[in-house]
Parts: C-alpha cells; structure tokens; sequence
C-alpha cells in the first residue's frame, strides 16, 4: 500500500511538469535555426525571387502612418499584425492600412507572454482579434503572429480554430531597442536576409522602447533598396508563396 501511495505521489508531482513541457515545447519554434532547417513555412520562407515585408503591434495613430506614406514612396505594399486591442482603440490607421493596398493579419488581441496554459482564453481572444481585423480588411486574415513569437501549444490549436496560418519570420530589425538606429536595423536586418525570406519589422513602440520605431522608418528605404539590389522583389505575405500555406482565408466577410 505504501509503494502505491509513493507511486501515486510521483504521477502527481510529474503530471505538471509533463503539462508544463507540452504547453511550452513548440515555442522552441522561435529559435531561428529550428525555424529555418526544419519548418521553413513557419519561418515564411517563399518564393527565392522575393521578400515578405511584416510589421507587428499596431495599429498606431501616431507612426503608423509615416509607414504608410513611406512605403507608398517606396512602391512597396506589406503585411501588418495587428493587435486587437489597438484595432479597436484606433480603427481609422487600420481601415487606412487596408485601403492603400496592405495586408492585415493578426498578432492577437493583447501584447503578452503565454507562460500558462490557457486554453480557453487563447481561443477565445485570437477569434476575436481575427474578427477585429476581418472587419477593418474587409476579408478574413489568414496570417497568425503570436507576440515575441512564442508558439505554445494553446495558441497554435486556437490559431487552427480561427482559421489563421501562423508564420513567424527570417530577418528581423530589433528596432524595439532603445539604442536602435537607422544603420543597426538596416545592419541586423541585412545579416540574416536571403531571397525568399520575411523581414520583421514593428511600425509603433507599442511593446517598445519609446520612439525607436523612427529607427525602422529611416532604415526601411536602405532594406527596400538592398533586396532591390539583390534582384529580389519586395511584398507582402499573401504574394510571397509561403512553402507549405493552404489556401483558407482571404475570403470576404459579410
């Protein structure tokens, strides 16, 4: 009786761990080795002849549009991961974003760290941060970034329920940095670039240091310009060809 009671103990000090570990073992995704060489639609690798321009945390009524009128001078149309919560505090940068030709996709509703299973509430949240931005697009999204790119095993099955694709990135900036300059992002972008990559850039300090978004601003002419140079097009995520995407989403809503 006594080996069972001790058996029994185990399971029970065990069973967290286990639940821990499943919840959090696919976030090892955001490793950017792991992306590359195993799961290179999750990293959005596409097509070698092109480049997917991302921006995570808005929309911002304040800088979004800088990045907007920016890229318009640039030609250049790109993919944005909208935060629900900011949808709904700032629609009019959204519905803009939309209009002059951009992609919209989700970044969830709120900007946080998934350290606990919440399965219910993840669900819940990202169905309704996809609604947000269906709304503002006039179609449904169909890509799924979660904030710091963290992939629990939550957020990857309610992604799947609303429909979404998740899809993490390549290159990033690190333009959320308070010493982030015109030269670093451009630099730290261009070490990790290759045809068929995604770039991750932030268009608002939102989860930030204040003001560094004006980093990515003055650098995004140099980035457009290097993968010009390189004879790679530049767009968003729905033109680049994503190994592995399926065809859901981007149907109209209403």
């Amino acid at each position: 009786m006594r080996e069972g009671f001790r058996a029994g103990r185990a399971v029970y000090a065990v069973a967290p761990v286990v639940a821990a570990l499943a919840h959090v073992g696919p976030a090892a995704t955001w490793l950017p080795e792991l992306r590359r060489r195993r799961f290179p639609g999750l990293a959005g690798q596409g097509r070698p002849d092109h480049v997917a321009l991302t921006f995570d945390d808005g929309p911002d009524p304040t800088s979004t549009p800088h990045f907007l009128d920016a890229l318009d001078a640039l030609g250049v149309r790109a993919t944005f991961f909208l935060l629900g919560e900011n949808l709904v505090r700032h629609p009019e940068p959204a519905r803009e974003l939309a209009l002059r030709g951009h992609e919209l996709a989700v970044h969830g509703w709120r900007h946080d760290r998934p350290w606990l299973p919440t399965p219910t509430r993840d669900v819940r949240e990202l169905v309704r941060a996809a609604r947000a931005v269906g709304e503002a697009a006039g179609r449904a999204p169909r890509w799924y970034r979660p904030p710091y790119g963290i992939l629990t095993s939550g957020r990857w099955a309610a992604a799947r329920r609303a429909g979404l694709r998740p899809v993490l990135w390549t290159a990033w900036g690190k333009d959320w940095r308070h010493d982030a300059t015109r030269a670093s992002v451009r630099a730290t972008v261009g070490a990790d670039l290759s045809g068929g990559g995604t770039i991750l850039l932030h268009d608002t300090d939102h989860a930030a240091a204040p003001d560094c978004w004006r980093a990515a601003l003055a650098a995004l002419p140099d980035i457009v310009g290097d993968c010009r140079e390189a004879g790679w097009t530049v767009g968003p995520l729905g033109e680049h060809g994503v190994a592995g995407a399926d065809a859901g989403g981007g149907h109209r809503v209403g």
